[in-house]
């Protein structure tokens, strides 16, 4: 991903709980020569030697799978985005722009297709997505039908070797022209301009702290 200076996060923490936050990702490989790409929840924990592991399952009806196993592949997280009016600068020699956050994480794939390695992932899954549901549903109270398709799907398994955030938040720009662009997003209803907004703030206000 290409990330200019300003734009880049380092963080490995809060890129971790950025994934969590936005976990429905795109897996993206070659397959046959073409690129694929294939949409999926992912599951990400991370060790105490600082490994970064991300948990998935794709159909076993889909191909990508079959070209996965020990090779790379790219897992593509977006967050909230936000048209930039040029308007919004009120100053002449502005372009308008698009504001977002987005993380990258690459590795190796490894493929799961033992029943065991499936109801944990299925599990892992489960259980982080039911959380706060008022009835969740439990792997553990459905086991029969779950291991009745666990032949449909296969897991994936990527450890990963390269983590990159871009937080693209007008941090070039004057505190001035941030604070008018702020204004104007919380204006808008269309994509996710209030939380762009809530973002410029907080950046904003690291910088006068900083």
């Amino acid at each position: 991903m290409y990330i200019p200076k300003q734009f880049r996060n380092e963080e490995t923490k809060e890129l971790v709980q950025f994934i969590r936050e936005n976990s429905f990702g795109v897996l993206f490989s070659q397959h046959e020569e073409k690129p694929t790409a294939t949409h999926l929840p992912f599951i990400i924990s991370t060790e105490v030697d600082g490994t970064i592991t991300l948990l998935s399952h794709m159909a076993r009806a889909n191909p990508q799978w079959k070209t996965l196993d020990s090779n790379d592949a790219l897992a593509v997280f977006n967050g909230p985005h936000a048209y930039i009016s040029a308007s919004w600068y009120e100053e002449e020699n502005t372009v308008s722009t698009w504001n977002y956050v987005s993380a990258h994480a690459s590795g190796k794939v490894e493929i799961l297709q033992d029943d065991q390695s499936l109801l944990h992932i299925l599990k892992e899954a489960t259980d982080f997505y039911e959380k706060g549901m008022e009835n969740p549903w439990r792997l553990e109270d459905n086991l029969e039908t779950a291991e009745s398709m666990l032949g449909g799907i296969v897991g994936l398994r990527i450890r990963v070797e390269n983590l990159q955030g871009k937080w693209k938040l007008n941090q070039h720009h004057s505190i001035a022209r941030k604070e008018r662009v702020i204004q104007q997003l919380k204006k808008q209803t269309q994509y996710d301009s209030k939380v762009v907004a809530t973002l410029m703030e907080l950046e904003l206000q690291l910088k006068k702290e900083g």
